[in-house]
Order: C-alpha cells, then sequence, then structure tokens
C-alpha cells in the first residue's frame, strides 16, 4: 500500500482491510487529505480479492470528530460553493464490499455522518455520536 500521512492502512485479521484515521492531535478531524486518502485504500482493499470486508475506526479518543473547521476557515461561502465538502466523500456505495465503522470516542458532525454512510456501525461503550453543527452560526 502506499504511504499515507493520515490514515494507518492494515490487514490484521485474515480477509479484513482496516483504515485507522491517524490525526490524533485533531481528533480525527475530516480533511479533504485524509478523505482522499481513506477513499484511495477504500479502491485497493475493494479490488483485493483476498479482502471480503473493510473497517473504518479512529481511536480511543475520537472516531473523527467531524469536518476539519481549520481547513474551511479562510474560504468565502463562494469558495465554499464551488470546492467539494467532506460529506460529499461519504458515498461509499460505489464500494462492492461491505464498510463497518467501529467507533470509539467521538463520532462528531461529519465523523457521525461518515459512521451512518458505512453499512454498519460496530460501537463501543465509549462511543458518543452527535450533530453539534446545529450550534453554530
Amino acid at each position: 500500500m502506499s504511504d499515507y500521512e493520515n490514515i494507518i492502512v492494515e490487514v490484521p485479521v485474515e480477509h479484513v482491510g482496516l483504515i485507522r484515521l491517524n490525526r490524533p492531535k485533531a481528533l480525527n478531524a475530516l480533511n479533504n487529505q485524509l478523505m482522499s486518502e481513506m477513499h484511495q485504500a477504500l479502491t485497493v482493499f475493494d479490488a483485493d480479492d483476498d479482502i471480503s470486508c473493510m473497517v473504518i475506526t479512529g481511536n480511543e479518543r475520537a472516531f473523527a470528530a467531524g469536518a476539519d473547521i481549520k481547513e474551511m476557515a479562510g474560504l468565502t461561502y463562494v469558495d465554499q460553493l464551488k470546492s467539494s465538502s467532506v460529506s460529499d466523500n461519504f458515498n461509499f456505495s460505489r464500494y462492492k464490499k461491505p464498510i463497518i465503522a467501529a467507533v470509539s470516542g467521538y463520532a462528531l458532525g461529519g465523523g457521525c455522518e461518515m459512521a451512518m454512510a458505512c453499512d454498519m456501525i460496530v460501537a463501543s461503550e465509549s462511543a458518543v455520536f452527535g450533530q453539534p453543527e446545529i450550534n453554530l452560526g
């Protein structure tokens, strides 16, 4: 597999492709580079006949704490309309194999939406789901 900056990719169990979001300082906030890397890895796993399913996970503290607001902060309203948003990347139906979200810690905003876009969610007792963006204005 390619070298990635924002994810860790492995096959820890036979026939399972694991993608671990790896931006711990940002609580795995979803930025365009992370989403691009994740889709690259999903595409490779989907084409691999030895992989039966794919798992997306974070760490104990956070699955993903939503979209990376710092990445969007410098954009004007028009720039945001022209660019693709993180949520545009949640179309997992393009993959033939099932995708499982393994959630521990925070799954907020876009992180919650990404988990819901997967075929199945397996949540630990520490999982916290929410849509806090309704408080932004």
